[in-house]
């Protein structure tokens, strides 16, 4: 081994004038690297197309990875025999992470879930997007939508290294937020009143799996205890992961405003919350919390703020009519899950053969004609949407959007040829 001094001399730099702003071209852009975003980004690549993968985050995976969700919700049907709906890179993730014990499939209250070590999926999402080909810009800010009529031609991106441009022929709102459609100027939905609450998780270690309650007694003990200890959510959750000691809680409602200054005091005091929830768990339940410390805090895991008004609005009453629309591109059998009250969510459960369908209408920006929105900011009410935004429909949904804009090429979105689409993502709307 060859021991060289390391060269100590530095030279002097400075800005001068205004910076250049680096430019990048693509076919597909999508911005937003949660479980949508990073299955349209490798669909797209796959497809043969030159992506860019954006997120405001300095690391890819979204809130799946950094919010600790823990859980991949909406992959099957109801009751302990569900089969799994939705394909794509969701079959690559239950193999991959399951033959390392970093994924393991366990009956959740209705359905069965796939419980992941969130350290292994960031890595796994980092991987697969390079091996697909995917260029991916984190650290990346939107700071303005510009378009050319109908179609958005170009992104202004802020990052902590410079300014950045990204040209491309079709765009992916997997942001969360509608943040796309909003800077664009395009119409968006919000809340009428109230706001849909979402969750502080945590992660904890040195807990006695074996006496953890079931989570009949702990909601029980939450609603009879819990305001002593000033929790604002009076039911929830923990999960253990299998062969870890670690377990997910999720037990806290935080506001999620879309104003900056209120988001930053909001994601505080959602530890705040965190930390309430530790101690009604080690005073109310002490011999299997008593010594449990928490490990880490994801950042806010958000439910709902602002979504697109596309060209088709999925009502409550279509999921529970199971409605197969003509052009479907993604199956849920989810309950509606509705987290607008701050002592709780409401559970409408569906029986096991049920499956309702999300359409490319409802992904598709009314007044645009290259972009493509996925998750939690497609077109629908707030209870529909309760449904369809976990994390199975929405790797459907980006594998759909990917296509979708590969088909439609320079043409529009909503003009393309359903049967050609529905051909590509057959996995994920027959059997």
């Amino acid at each position: 081994m060859l021991n060289r001094p390391f060269d100590p001399e530095t030279r002097v730099v400075s800005r001068a004038g205004e910076p250049p702003v680096r430019e990048r071209g693509c076919d597909i852009c999508v911005v937003g690297s949660g479980a949508s975003g990073i299955s349209a980004a490798i669909e797209a690549a796959r497809a043969g197309r030159s992506v860019i993968l954006v997120d405001g985050l300095p690391s890819l995976g979204g809130q799946a990875v950094n919010s600790i969700i823990g859980m991949f919700c909406g992959l099957y049907t109801p009751g302990t025999e569900g089969r799994q709906l939705t394909h794509g890179i969701a079959d690559e993730l239950l193999s991959e992470l399951g033959a390392t014990g970093d994924l393991h499939i366990t009956q959740g209250g209705v359905m069965k879930v796939a419980m992941y070590n969130e350290v292994a999926l960031g890595r796994w999402v980092e991987k697969k997007a390079l091996a697909a080909g995917v260029v991916p810009l984190t650290g990346a800010i939107i700071r303005k939508v510009n378009m050319d009529g109908r179609r958005v031609t170009s992104l202004d991106i802020a990052t902590r290294h410079g300014d950045v441009r990204v040209t491309a022929t079709g765009f992916i709102d997997a942001t969360g937020d509608a943040a796309i459609a909003w800077e664009a100027g395009l119409d968006c939905r919000v809340q009428k009143a109230g706001q849909i609450y979402g969750s502080q998780m945590l992660v904890i270690e040195d807990f006695d799996d074996a006496k953890r309650p079931g989570w009949d007694e702990l909601a029980a003990r939450m609603n009879e205890k819990g305001g002593d200890y000033g929790l604002m959510r009076r039911d929830g959750f923990t999960a253990s992961f299998p062969g870890r000691n670690v377990a997910i809680v999720n037990m806290t409602h935080i506001e999620t405003p879309l104003d900056p200054f209120d988001a930053a005091v909001k994601q505080i005091d959602g530890k705040d919350q965190a930390d309430r929830t530790l101690a009604f768990l080690k005073q109310e339940f002490p011999e299997p919390f008593g010594q449990a410390r928490i490990r880490a805090y994801g950042l806010p895991g958000i439910r709902q703020t602002r979504w697109i008004v596309g060209a088709h609005h999925l009502t409550t009453g279509e999921v529970r009519a199971a409605i197969r629309f003509d052009d479907a591109i993604a199956r849920c059998s989810w309950p509606l899950e509705q987290h607008h009250n701050r002592e709780g969510y409401v559970w409408e459960v569906f029986p096991p053969d049920h499956i309702h369908t999300v359409p490319l209408r409802s992904l598709t920006v009314a007044g645009a004609d290259n972009l493509c929105a996925v998750g939690r900011c497609i077109d629908a009410d707030s209870t529909a949407l309760s449904s369809v935004r976990v994390m199975g429909p929405c790797i459907a949904m980006g594998a759909a959007a990917a296509h979708a804009l590969d088909i439609a090429g320079a043409g529009s979105v909503h003009q393309i040829d359903i049967e050609a689409l529905k051909r590509r993502i057959r996995h994920n709307i027959e059997g």
